[in-house]
């Protein structure tokens, strides 16, 4: 069982910058393949950025390529979200997610087992 809270959220200028963090509780943290997604107003849940086990390994979408960076640090059981040069489409509220080790499905919403509550991202145009 791994319990997700997600913090760092807030209202930010188009343009500036945000960092958003997701603690884990559990000792196996370091097991699991930690992913970000995020849900706009009348929107789908989108996959936003992935992390592999170990962080050697990384995939973003397209959407946010470029701006956001996804980082872990297993020792502190957290996995991070650095999102740059923010525009009013990055509105959402923001996930965290932890799955198992596969990366071949790791994009998809249905390969993670836990989630967090969420976290609001508002980006004033």
């Amino acid at each position: 069982q791994v319990q997700l809270v997600e913090s760092g959220g807030g209202l930010v200028q188009a343009g500036g910058s945000l960092r958003l963090s997701c603690a884990a509780s559990g000792r196996t943290f370091s097991s699991y393949t930690m992913g970000w997604f995020r849900q706009a107003p009348g929107k789908a849940r989108e996959f936003v950025a992935v992390i592999s086990r170990s962080g050697g390994s990384t995939n973003y979408g397209d959407s946010v390529k470029g701006r956001f960076t996804i980082s872990r640090d297993n020792a502190k059981n957290t996995v991070d979200l650095q999102m740059n040069s923010l525009n009013a489409e990055d509105t959402a509220v923001y996930y965290c997610a932890a799955g198992p080790n596969s990366w071949s499905s790791s994009t998809r919403q249905y390969h993670y087992s836990y989630w967090g509550q969420g976290t609001q991202v508002t980006v004033s145009s």
